[in-house]
């Protein structure tokens, strides 16, 4: 039992190592990409749709309609991003039924990286919905003497994002591989479904905190009319 995939090096060359945790990411990425093309190959625009389609428009409006409630105005522009984010960590998590497959999400470099995506993401979605100055502006709301605690505010959120997913799928990795150790198999198999479901869990929990620190950065504040009209 490895605690974190990061253990497991499946080539080495003096400083460079080829580790499950890159490994599995790119393959990931790989089996996202494909999937996705595979997907949407048969896409139509006409008015006759299969149900197929009409399935993942489904899918995707409820998703879209999810990313709204939370606060964001146009949810289609960050559903990509969003979508991408959720996709990873709910398919990393599914594939641990692959006998040998550790999630890369068990490594805290892996969730670092997805919540640095977040970091960046947010001023960027920030600058474009608000503009550069209207963006910078929220770090000295309400007054500038919150200008550090913003800052400290916006470092602590990330490594919280990290440190939350990779505990969480760290944790339910170990405990399977403790079960299986010390008790029969038919045990760890309801261990490893309630895992499976404590993955999309947690692929939903992040999803949705990226979703409403993009909320709050794009956020803009609407002028009321003058309902008194002009003297």
């Amino acid at each position: 039992m490895h605690l974190s995939p990061d253990e497991v090096v499946f080539w080495q060359y003096g400083a460079f190592k080829l580790s499950a945790t890159i490994v599995y990411t790119w393959g990931l990425m790989a089996l996202l990409v494909v999937g996705s093309k595979l997907i949407t190959r048969n896409l139509s625009t006409d008015h006759t749709q299969s149900r197929w389609q009409n399935f993942l428009e489904i899918i995707v409006t409820s998703i879209a309609t999810q990313i709204e409630e939370v606060g964001i105005a146009n949810p289609r522009r960050y559903l990509s991003f969003l979508g991408t984010l959720f996709l990873f960590v709910a398919v990393a998590s599914l594939c641990t039924i692959i006998p040998g497959y550790e999630p890369p999400t068990g490594s805290l470099s892996t969730t670092a990286a997805l919540a640095l995506c977040v970091f960046i993401a947010i001023p960027m979605f920030g600058i474009e919905e608000r503009g550069l100055r209207g963006y910078l502006k929220t770090y000295i709301e309400p007054t500038i003497i919150m200008l550090p605690f913003n800052i400290i505010s916006e470092a602590s959120r990330t490594l919280a994002l990290a440190v939350r997913l990779f505990g969480n799928m760290m944790s339910g990795a170990m405990i399977i591989g403790i079960l299986l150790s010390i008790t029969p198999f038919i045990f760890p198999v309801v261990m490893t479904l309630l895992g499976l479901l404590t993955g999309m869990v947690q692929a939903y929990i992040f999803s949705i905190l990226a979703a409403v620190y993009i909320a709050a950065a794009t956020q803009t504040t609407k002028r009321k009319p003058d309902l008194g009209g002009n003297d």
